[in-house]
């Protein structure tokens, strides 16, 4: 059940991207569908988060201390917000591609972290699948990337936005396993909302902009379906596999995108990225499978 969570948010996840796309057919911009996916989603975490504590008080049960809310609101700040916003400011710097590329190396520092400062096993199976996986990421991406995009300084953030979203999936889990999936999904996503949409309040003020049923309707797609549920399906899943397994299992992110964008954008499927593709599920499966294999025998 963990694995097949942590695969239905990773599709979900998916769908950012072509939503966004289909938001800019319809004459949005990044702005517009970042603000309308915070606005939206802001007041179902914190309904989510307020009735999950409602609960726990009719049953008498006790509620996550303080310190736990701060540490959840910390946990949502660094892989939610300070990920994201060094991922976009890399991308000012080099392609998307080569973003997608170097993101995608945080199973490997989950791997990595954990067996540093957790005390995880540093499995070989674990290492030669995460490399398995990384090697069709290289195949789908690396023919594609446009020369000059080597910045160094957009490869360094990229890369601290990986780390930081290693972290986050490291520290996610043990809060989850104090909180539960919903306090700590809606509280870590309601400070993360926060501060995305408060940069923008502070630049742009309240000014009223005309936004068509359109893109209205995809502002909602991308708030509840691209954010909302696959955070709390990616917790979820959290709860019951182990964070090298859900970072693994998100390196079909990009496959799926693929795959997305080829049946609603009508863009194309090369046969190197069908091999690459094929690579990242022959890696994941491999992964999934061995970890589970070894969890039966303990």
């Amino acid at each position: 059940m963990g694995y097949a969570l942590a695969i239905a948010g990773t599709l979900l996840f998916s769908t950012k991207s072509i939503i966004i796309k289909l938001s800019y057919n319809e004459g949005a911009d990044a702005e517009v569908m970042q603000s309308l996916r915070m606005m939206i989603s802001l007041p179902i975490y914190v309904g989510i988060g307020v009735h999950a504590l409602l609960e726990l008080r009719s049953a008498g049960q006790q509620r996550p201390s303080g310190k736990a809310l701060l540490e959840a609101t910390g946990i949502g700040l660094i892989g939610y917000w300070a990920s994201s916003y060094v991922d976009l400011k890399g991308l000012e710097y080099i392609s998307a591609q080569l973003e997608r590329l170097i993101l995608f190396t945080y199973p490997l520092f989950v791997i990595l972290f954990g067996a540093l400062f957790l005390g995880y096993k540093l499995s070989s199976r674990a290492l030669a699948a995460c490399a398995l996986s990384y090697l069709g990421l290289a195949v789908i991406f690396l023919p594609i990337i446009s020369v000059g995009d080597g910045s160094v300084i957009g490869v360094l953030l990229i890369l601290a936005s990986a780390m930081m979203f290693a972290i986050y999936q490291l520290l996610a889990k043990s809060a989850i396993a104090v909180m539960g999936v919903r306090i700590f999904t809606s509280v870590s996503m309601t400070a993360a909302a926060i501060a995305a949409l408060l940069p923008f309040v502070v630049v742009h003020g309240f000014r009223p902009t005309v936004i068509s049923p359109n893109v209205l309707m995809l502002g909602l797609a991308l708030a509840i379906g691209g954010t909302v549920l696959p955070s709390f399906l990616f917790s979820a899943a959290l709860r019951s596999i182990s964070a090298r397994a859900n970072a693994i299992i998100g390196t079909i992110s990009p496959v799926m995108t693929i795959g997305l964008a080829s049946a609603i954008l009508g863009e194309t499927m090369t046969p190197v990225g069908i091999l690459g593709g094929a690579l990242v599920v022959a890696g994941v499966a491999w992964f999934s499978i061995s970890e589970h294999q070894s969890q039966q025998r303990r």
